[in-house]
């Protein structure tokens, strides 16, 4: 499945994450709590996803729960190591494992979303 073409890659928060790397670098064992918790980004995404995920019956709390499981990789973003769009697509793709897969299928994106992009 194209995570994409589901729930779409939002644009990078390139400020976000500097001001995560910088407090890693300044306050290693702060900023890792903030990377482990994954909050700063949970919030993030679900400014653009939550609406879709809500339809589909995930709530904040399990979304949360998936970003902290997704530390790792987000570690590897924020210091450079992976693009945004690795990052964003590959946890997009994990949210969407844990959704029903009848429930799933009505996340995809219809055509006049499509053409807006």
């Amino acid at each position: 499945m194209d995570t994409r073409g589901v729930l779409g890659v939002p644009e990078e928060p390139v400020e976000l994450r500097r001001k995560i790397r910088q407090l890693l670098e300044d306050r290693p064992s702060e900023g890792e709590r903030l990377v482990e918790e994954g909050d700063f980004l949970a919030d993030y995404l679900w400014r653009h996803w939550g609406a879709r995920l809500g339809a589909v019956g995930m709530d904040r709390e399990r979304f949360g729960r998936i970003v902290r499981g997704y530390a790792p990789e987000v570690r590897l973003w924020v210091f450079g190591e992976h693009v945004w769009e690795h990052c964003a697509s590959g946890l997009a793709g994990r949210v969407l494992r844990r959704i029903p897969p009848e429930a799933r299928s009505s996340l995809k994106r219809t055509e006049a979303e499509e053409v807006c992009r």
